[in-house]
């Protein structure tokens, strides 16, 4: 017989109840204070050279310009020197001085490469100035000692992040406290109530300065977020619009391949059974063919969309669209070159939508200005190019800025037929889209 052995995980009594509210927050700040001010706190963290161009820095050039990355090295080491003078300067030997000094300057220089480690170290150089110095000009800091304290504290709050420089704001008046009642002897004037209210409103206007940084650095990553959407959004609503579109040249295809299928063996006498057959399965895929594509486009289609009456545009109809254009105030030319020949209808249907998307664009962002398009039938397919002028400097019309939703429909277009495209502006000012559309020659052949 098997004996079961039970194991109790939880303690019973006062261990197994659940923590107040009250413990838990004092927990986690023992966390973080052990996280902020003990663990690891003579790291090697080296402030790294400035990457962004300050204001500064934009108007320098050369060597100057890279000296300029270590700006604000130059600014720290520069605090710790005024602070290594006003300490010598209060002592009475050249040896205490010296001590004194170095005492003030050496916390100050750390903080480039251990940021907390500097703050102890500020602490620890505090004592023993008030102790080796003569501390009776003020006490626990002697003017150097004072400045230097700020200055760690001001660093090491700039390096980390607002709970670090509160512990070291903490620790600081605990340190003065002690000083003040354990040595102070009630001889000296205590410079602690300026040193916590100077550095709390230094922390304070850090602290402020480290929120609004965190606050730009969160609406700029949603404001990429957003763009990324919104182009992601209009890519699909474009691919959705070219569905609709190319729906009725396919449909038109699937029909005519029906509607022959179906009549073929009434225009041959005697038709064998084979080809009837043939007839009646090409007739009944072309069917199929047509009913699975009228569903998928109903997937993709608006609940608001109604499809239109009319044919879908060809370049035939393009003169149409120049004269609607020119009604508005653009002027427009056309120039075509090559051997105009029928396309396949996706290849027409596209090269119309570009032409049209594309004068578009010029009357948004460039009212005023003429525009000239190109069409070139090439032996391995269709060539386009709209080109635009500058808009004339006194005009009424102001200029759209536009999200560029255009120029993504046209790239969508030529992506589905394999073409090339280029968009870009040009050296008047103007702009230029430059689209080849390639055609097989079988296809071609097969429309003609």
């Amino acid at each position: 017989m098997t004996e079961t052995t039970h194991t109790q995980t939880t303690p019973p009594g006062a261990a197994g109840r659940p923590r107040s509210p009250e413990f838990r927050l004092a927990a986690d700040a023992l966390r973080g204070l052990r996280q902020d001010l003990f663990q690891d706190a003579f790291a090697y963290d080296p402030l790294p050279r400035r990457s962004d161009a300050g204001w500064i820095s934009r108007r320098m050039s050369g060597r100057a310009r890279e000296y300029a990355a270590w700006t604000r090295h130059l600014l720290v080491t520069i605090g710790g020197v005024v602070a290594m003078f006003v300490a010598m300067a209060r002592a009475d030997s050249p040896v205490v001085s010296l001590m004194c000094g170095l005492l003030a300057l050496v916390p100050v220089l750390l903080t480039l490469v251990r940021p907390v480690g500097a703050f102890w170290a500020s602490l620890a150089a505090t004592a023993a100035t008030a102790v080796t110095g003569g501390a009776d000009i003020s006490w626990p800091w002697l003017p150097g000692s004072f400045i230097s304290h700020l200055l760690v504290l001001t660093i090491v709050a700039i390096r980390t992040r607002p709970r670090t420089a509160a512990w070291m704001w903490v620790f600081t008046a605990l340190f003065g406290f002690f000083a003040d009642t354990g040595f102070g002897w009630g001889n000296y004037d205590t410079d602690t109530a300026p040193m916590l209210f100077l550095s709390a409103l230094i922390l304070l206007i850090v602290t402020v300065r480290h929120t609004r940084r965190e606050a730009q650095q969160e609406v700029t990553a949603q404001q990429t977020v957003t763009a990324h959407e919104r182009s992601r959004r209009t890519l699909l609503e474009e691919r959705t619009t070219i569905a609709r579109e190319l729906h009725d040249v396919v449909a038109h295809h699937m029909s005519v391949v029906a509607i022959q299928a179906e009549a073929a063996p009434y225009r041959v006498e005697n038709p064998p059974p084979e080809l009837e057959k043939a007839f009646v399965t090409i007739r009944e895929n072309a069917v199929a063919a047509l009913t699975e594509l009228r569903r998928v486009l109903g997937v993709v289609r608006a609940e608001d969309y109604e499809a239109p009456d009319a044919p879908q545009p060809m370049l035939a109809d393009l003169d149409g669209l120049l004269a609607n254009v020119r009604e508005t105030g653009l002027e427009v030319e056309k120039a075509v070159t090559g051997a105009v020949r029928e396309l396949p209808q996706g290849v027409e249907l596209s090269a119309y939508r570009i032409v049209q998307e594309a004068l578009s664009n010029t009357l948004r962002h460039a009212p005023g200005a003429a525009a000239r398009v190109e069409i070139g039938y090439v032996l391995g397919g269709l060539g386009l190019r709209i080109v635009n002028g500058p808009p004339p400097a006194p005009h009424l019309i102001k200029p759209s800025p536009g999200a560029g939703h255009g120029v993504t429909g046209m790239r969508e277009r030529v992506s589905m037929l394999n073409g090339e495209m280029t968009a870009g502006p040009v050296d008047d000012g103007g702009y230029e889209v430059t689209v080849f559309l390639p055609v097989p020659a079988a296809a071609t052949e097969g429309d003609a």
